[in-house]
């Protein structure tokens, strides 16, 4: 099976320098591809001087994790892509299992590792841990990750089983899934445009596959870090546009309505916090949800699942219920 790993990267020479030479030593199956966002640092010269055999895909400008894979992935011919974060560092035999997922399994369109925490390999890394999810009111978890606690990798979630999205940081989908789809949507720029995609996906009829055999480990934080404005701005905005994309339409003014208010004591909390500049981000990302609307309404497939994992509000579960830990 033809696999292409393809790692986009913007000014990024001293995570290649890092991590690179791993996805190099244990990807003897695959062709490997730098996407580059148009870079001005030394990328470009460190990858052509130290590793020919690496093919460069060059975007004409800093398009964000949406757009570049998508620009990238139109000069790239495999029947698997492998979207992979420039800050993972992969282990022996990573491929393997997820190839033996997309042959044994025709249905299944997208596939996830056990993603690990770089920094504290014994615990699970917070985009992606082992499976994404997403509650009654589409925000978005994953089994060992709930918020801001991080569980120990305990092999409490060895298994291979069906999950609602894939983190972005090690991605695996049939490339002919992705074009169906037309990729990622643009106007996201980063961050949940993979849960967006994931969820189109299974509006289609595909699964979304967790593989415990492969396991990667993520820094993490190293295009923004968790606690900038701007993440905020794109998590809560981009949210709102996946929801209005992707839910089905019986349910989908009553759950914008209560992510309104959901929303907005977030920005209260902020307040509470000191933390201004995030109150505006979350204001921003209202704005930005208005103005894009319309345009994002018309994006909405002709059917829209109503397979959710897990209708209960995660919120609640977690501040309400001290809920911790991920529990079915």
């Amino acid at each position: 099976m033809n696999i292409a790993v393809v790692i986009l990267n913007w000014n990024g020479v001293q995570l290649l320098e890092q991590f690179l030479p791993s996805v190099i030593a244990y990807s003897p199956e695959a062709t490997i591809y730098i996407a580059d966002n148009a870079s001005t640092d030394e990328s470009i010269s460190f990858v052509e001087q130290h590793y020919p055999a690496v093919k460069i895909v060059k975007n004409t400008d800093n398009y964000g994790f949406a757009k570049g894979y998508n620009e990238a992935l139109k000069h790239i011919d495999a029947e698997i892509y492998a979207l992979v974060n420039s800050d993972v560092e992969v282990t022996a035999n990573w491929l393997s299992p997820i190839i033996d997922t997309f042959r044994n399994e025709p249905q299944t369109a997208i596939v996830q590792a056990k993603i690990l925490d770089f920094k504290n390999k014994e615990y699970f890394e917070y985009a992606g841990a082992a499976g994404g999810f997403i509650d009654k009111y589409g925000y978005p978890y994953c089994r060992g990750r709930l918020f801001d606690t991080i569980e120990k990798d305990k092999g409490q979630y060895d298994d291979e089983r069906e999950i609602f999205w894939a983190s972005g940081a090690c991605f695996f989908i049939r490339s002919y899934v992705y074009k169906e789809l037309h990729g990622f949507d643009d106007d996201f720029f980063a961050h949940q445009e993979e849960i967006d995609l994931c969820w189109r996906a299974i509006n289609k009829g595909y699964a979304i596959k967790y593989n415990y055999k492969s396991t990667v480990y993520h820094l993490g934080g190293a295009t923004l870090k968790q606690g900038n404005p701007k993440k905020t701005f794109l998590n809560f905005r981009n949210s709102l546009l996946m929801l209005t994309k992707n839910t089905p339409y019986d349910s989908l003014h009553r759950i914008l309505f209560s992510r309104m208010i959901l929303d907005g004591i977030a920005a209260i909390q902020f307040i509470s916090q000191g933390k201004f500049s995030h109150f505006v981000a979350i204001l921003k990302a209202h704005y930005s949800f208005y103005t894009l609307f319309s345009i994002t309404y018309k994006k909405r497939g002709s059917f829209q699942t109503k397979k959710y994992y897990n209708i209960k509000s995660i919120v609640y579960q977690y501040y309400v219920n001290r809920g911790k830990v991920f529990a079915r």
